[in-house]
């Protein structure tokens, strides 16, 4: 093929003008169809990915929205001292259990994140029907070990979880469809990502002509507008969004997506580490006041953010710790396993302690996802992008309906006599 177009630039005066006027036919019939693939995933999923991007972008805020919203029960309203006045977080286990049954089991539990804020529990509560676990919220005065609320997020015979922030991350994370809502959500996701990229190769100006793919036209004709912030919107979002996109994947479909990950990186601590307690005769669990004691001995700096209980003889304590100062610039954490009995480090992970690609990948999704890697540039910047979501669903659709209107307009005038033959078949009269 590349022999044939040199013999016809050699032979002709005009020779380069004309491969590059057949290159640049070749790549605009590529092209279009790239952008009917691009149309019609647009089409299909932009509703929900207009969903996604505005509850995403409510989520970045969710902890401040919370707190907000729920004066007395989660952000505290009385005259607090500072977090050394804190019960002990045994005793602050203990009540929450206290209003739980007997098989609720602890998910984790959120640490105040500041000195007028409550723990969070995050209870599994299994039923009759195993497969549908209920979850709920418990929220517990760290001054007084006093239970302040609770809300039920997955609950049997209710459609809507209670609060507005459950609501968002259910309809968000599973368009409130549970555990079968979250599978189809991550293969939205998937599909979702093959748009944005598709997008990218319709956006790439062909002619050369950057700065028109890369501004709006002022005094534009609506149609030219329209065509315009769809474009830009797309462009300018798309790194971001892939970004969003591929770490929603991983939360929606972890298993599957660790697949891949695995394949290449196979020494991630991610898939090799596995943190057993040691039980022997005679000890019993030390309790969470004495592991997080332990982890704070060694490691005082930084703030705890989240706890976690064992589960079984062999469970462990984990305990996550963030803004450690000097970790990390982007996203500080240190998360410690604790043996149950003895109150030993097990292991540290931290971005000092990563012995592979696989490791900072998988460490980065939540992060990039929240936007809490780059601090408040980063969530603004989450924030933004969702709403651009809808923006682009709203001009896609009004693109499709503008060229819809356009090929109905350009059909071939009817032949001579058409009318005529018309009425003879329905026996209609001029």
């Amino acid at each position: 093929m590349m022999n044939r177009w040199m013999s016809v630039v050699r032979q002709s005066p005009n020779g380069v003008d004309a491969w590059r006027a057949a290159r640049l036919s070749r790549l605009k019939a590529r092209r279009k169809l790239w952008l009917e693939v691009h149309g019609w995933l647009g089409l299909i999923l932009g509703f929900c990915l207009a969903i996604f991007g505005i509850t995403g972008s409510v989520l970045v805020f969710y902890e401040e929205t919370d707190d907000w919203l729920n004066p007395g029960v989660i952000a505290l309203a009385n005259l607090v001292e500072g977090q050394e006045h804190f019960r002990p977080v045994d005793d602050i286990v203990e009540a929450a259990r206290s209003v739980m049954p007997d098989r609720a089991q602890i998910g984790s539990i959120i640490y105040p994140r500041h000195d007028r804020r409550a723990y969070q529990f995050f209870y599994r509560v299994v039923t009759d029907n195993e497969s549908t676990p209920e979850l709920r919220h418990v929220f517990v005065n760290p001054y007084t070990a006093e239970v302040t609320g609770t809300r039920a997020v997955i609950e049997r015979g209710r459609w809507l979880p209670d609060g507005f922030v459950p609501f968002m991350f259910q309809l968000h994370f599973a368009l409130l469809a549970g555990n079968t809502g979250a599978v189809v959500v991550g293969i939205m996701g998937v599909i979702s990502i093959i748009s944005v990229l598709t997008g990218l190769i319709v956006w790439w100006p062909l002619t050369g002509k950057w700065r028109r793919a890369l501004t709006i036209k002022r005094a534009a004709s609506p149609e030219r507008l329209n065509h315009d912030v769809h474009q830009t919107f797309g462009f300018y979002t798309a790194l971001i969004m892939l970004a969003v996109l591929l770490s929603g994947v991983y939360m929606n479909l972890p298993d599957h997506f660790k697949v891949p990950v695995k394949l290449l990186s196979p020494n991630s601590r991610s898939f090799t580490d596995n943190p057993q307690s040691s039980p022997a005769a005679g000890r019993s669990p030390i309790g969470l006041d004495r592991a997080l004691a332990s982890v704070r001995r060694s490691y005082p700096e930084g703030r705890v953010n989240w706890l976690r209980l064992p589960e079984g003889e062999t469970g462990v304590y984990t305990i996550s710790i963030r803004d450690v100062p000097g970790l990390s610039r982007f996203w500080s954490e240190r998360r410690l396993t604790v043996d149950q009995y003895s109150g030993a480090i097990l292991t540290v992970h931290d971005p000092d302690t990563r012995t592979a690609a696989g490791d900072t990948f998988l460490d980065w999704m939540w992060p990039l996802h929240s936007g809490k890697v780059f601090g408040w540039p980063g969530r603004i910047l989450i924030f933004v992008t969702g709403l651009a979501c809808p923006v682009l669903y709203v001009t896609g659709v009004v693109r499709w309906l503008q060229k819809r209107r356009a090929k109905r307009s350009k059909k071939p005038p009817r032949p001579a006599g058409w009318g005529e033959a018309r009425n003879r078949i329905t026996g209609r009269s001029n």
